[in-house]
C-alpha cells in the first residue's frame, strides 16, 4: 500500500512537474538577437527564434511602445517583422511567450555584413607572429557605445544549420575591439563618425576560405566541376569544401536587416581566375535573393598584390599570376549593379599575404558606401579605373574614368606600364601621364596592341587619382595566359 502511495505521488509530481515546465518561457531567439544588437534604421527588421508549436509570440518596440504578434509554426519557429525609427537608441525590444525575454541596450542605425576569408577576419591585434601596423593605439581609444560588434563563430558543416553558435553583441571597447576584424572596424568606425550615428557590424568571415564555401548547393549545381559534398561527408578543408561555410555560418544569419556587405576574399582562388568571376558574380546575386532586400549595397576589397608562387604547390606564371583574379574582380566592378572595389595596389607585401596596413582597406571601403550609398559629395571615393585604349601610330593612349581630377605618380617615372604587338609578347614601356589619360609606347613595337599595367603577382602601384586612390593592375587585352 504504502509502495503504491509512493508511485501515485511521484507520478502527480511528476505530472505537476511537466505542467509547470510547459508554462514556463521556451522562446529561444537566434544567436544574433542578444542585447546590444543594432537594427537597421527605417525599416522593416525581421525578429524570428523558436518556441512550442502553436505558441503565441509578442515582441513589444520601446521606441514605439508598438506590440507585434505571431503564432509559432508547427516546427516551433516564428518571425516576426518589426517597425524601426530613425537611427537612436538605447531602447528595449522584449519577446514574450507568456515571460518575457528582454533585450537591453538595442540601438537602431546602420548594419552591415563584413565577410570573406582572414584579411577580413585578421583581428585589430594581428595574428599570432603577424603585425598590424599603427592599431595599438587605435585599439586603445576604441571605446565607442555607438558602435556594436558581432561575430558570427566559426562553423564548417555538411548540414544546413537553423542557427549559429552562440555569441554576442558588444560594445566597442579596447578588449573587443582587439579581436574584431581590422578591416570591419576601420569600415565602421568612419561610417559612424561621418554620418553620427549608431553602426553595427556582423563579421561572418573563416581564414583561408573559398568562395565556394560561401554558397549553397543549388546555387552550385550551375558549376557541374565543382563537388558539393552530401549530408554527412567528411571535410577534409574546413574551410574550402564548397557550401560548408555557408551552411554553419552564413545561412543562419541570412534576413537580419542590414544596410549592405563588405567582402575582403579572392586569395584562395588566384589559381582559378576565369571560374572566380562566374562564381563572385552569382554569388553576389544570390545572396541578395536569398536577403530579400534588392540590390543591396556590396562593396569588396581587391586581393593585393602578393608572391603567390611562395604557397604550395608553388605554381608560377601564366594563369597563376594573381593579376588575373585581380582584373577578374576588377571587370566585376562593372558588372554587378550597386558594387564598387577599393583598391589595395600599394599596400601589398611580397613575404605575408596579410598586408599590415588594414586602415587602407577599411576606410577605402567606408569611402565607396560614403560617397556611393550615403551620397556625401566633394571627396574622392573610387579609384580611377581603365576604360578605353586608342592607337595612335606607335603609341598607345589609355583613358581612365573616375578621374575628373587628373592621375597622377607623385612625380616619379612610371615603370610597371607594358606594350605589346600582335605577337602577344609584353615589353617595359615608357609612360606618361596626360591629364586623365596615360600615354605609352616602346621603341620595341611599333604597331601597338595591347597594355598592362603592374600586371604582376607582387608589384607596387605607381598611378593614384589626385584624391590619392590607387589604380587597379589591368590588362587591356583578352589573350589566353600564356601571353608572355
Amino acid at each position: 500500500m504504502k509502495v503504491q502511495r509512493s508511485i501515485a505521488y511521484v507520478t502527480v509530481f511528476l505530472w505537476a512537474f511537466t505542467g509547470a515546465f510547459k508554462t514556463e518561457a521556451q522562446v529561444k531567439l537566434a544567436s544574433l538577437f542578444t542585447d546590444g544588437m543594432v537594427l537597421q534604421q527605417q525599416s522593416s527588421v525581421p525578429i524570428w527564434g523558436w518556441d512550442k508549436a502553436g505558441a503565441r509570440i509578442t515582441v513589444t518596440t520601446s521606441w514605439n511602445k508598438k506590440v507585434y504578434s505571431a503564432v509559432t509554426g508547427t516546427n516551433g519557429k516564428f518571425i516576426i517583422k518589426l517597425a524601426t525609427p530613425v537611427y537612436g537608441g538605447p531602447y528595449q525590444v522584449t519577446v514574450s511567450d507568456g515571460k518575457p525575454v528582454v533585450l537591453n541596450n538595442v540601438l537602431i542605425g546602420e548594419v552591415w555584413i563584413c565577410t570573406g576569408q582572414s584579411n577580413m577576419e585578421m583581428p585589430m591585434k594581428g595574428f599570432k607572429g603577424q603585425p598590424l601596423i599603427g592599431t595599438n593605439e587605435v585599439i586603445l581609444n576604441s571605446k565607442n557605445k555607438n558602435i556594436h560588434l558581432f561575430t558570427v563563430p566559426r562553423w564548417s558543416t555538411t548540414e544546413l544549420q537553423s542557427d549559429a553558435k552562440k555569441s554576442q553583441w558588444l560594445e566597442a571597447s579596447p578588449e573587443s575591439v582587439s579581436n574584431f576584424s581590422a578591416t570591419g572596424y576601420y569600415f565602421g568606425r568612419l561610417i559612424n563618425k561621418m554620418l553620427d550615428v549608431p553602426v553595427g557590424l556582423i563579421l561572418c568571415a573563416y581564414s583561408g576560405s573559398s568562395i565556394q564555401a560561401w554558397m549553397d548547393p543549388v546555387t552550385l549545381k550551375a558549376f557541374p566541376e565543382i563537388k558539393v559534398p552530401a549530408v554527412g561527408d567528411s571535410i577534409k578543408q574546413v574551410s574550402r569544401t564548397p557550401t560548408t561555410l555557408y551552411n554553419g555560418m552564413l545561412y543562419p544569419i541570412i534576413g537580419y536587416g542590414i544596410k549592405g556587405a563588405i567582402w575582403y576574399q579572392g586569395e584562395s582562388n588566384y589559381d582559378n581566375p576565369s571560374q572566380y568571376q562566374q562564381l563572385f558574380e552569382t554569388m553576389v546575386k544570390t545572396w541578395r535573393t536569398q536577403w530579400g532586400l534588392g540590390d543591396f549595397p556590396f562593396y569588396y576589397a581587391q586581393i593585393a598584390p602578393y608572391d603567390y608562387a611562395q604557397l604550395p604547390p608553388y605554381n608560377k606564371g601564366g594563369k597563376y599570376n594573381s593579376a588575373f583574379l585581380r582584373d577578374v574582380q576588377r571587370i566585376e566592378a562593372d558588372k554587378i549593379p550597386n558594387t564598387g572595389m577599393a583598391v589595395l595596389m600599394d599596400i601589398g607585401e611580397q613575404v605575408t599575404i596579410h598586408p599590415p596596413r588594414k586602415e587602407q582597406s577599411g576606410t577605402r571601403l567606408a569611402y565607396l558606401a560614403l560617397g556611393k550609398t550615403y551620397s556625401i559629395k566633394g571627396f574622392g571615393f573610387q579609384s580611377p579605373s581603365y576604360q578605353s585604349l586608342t592607337v595612335k601610330a606607335n603609341t598607345a593612349v589609355v583613358k581612365f574614368k573616375d578621374a575628373v581630377n587628373g592621375l597622377t605618380s607623385y612625380f616619379k617615372e612610371l615603370t610597371t606600364f607594358e606594350i605589346a604587338g600582335a605577337d602577344k609578347h609584353f615589353y617595359p614601356a615608357k609612360a606618361v601621364i596626360n591629364g586623365s589619360s596615360v600615354t605609352v609606347s616602346s621603341d620595341q613595337v611599333k604597331e601597338p596592341v595591347a597594355v598592362r599595367y603592374a600586371f604582376k603577382d607582387f608589384v607596387v602601384g605607381e598611378l593614384y587619382g589626385t584624391d590619392g586612390l590607387p589604380v587597379s593592375s589591368f590588362r587591356t587585352d583578352d589573350w589566353d595566359y600564356d601571353a608572355k
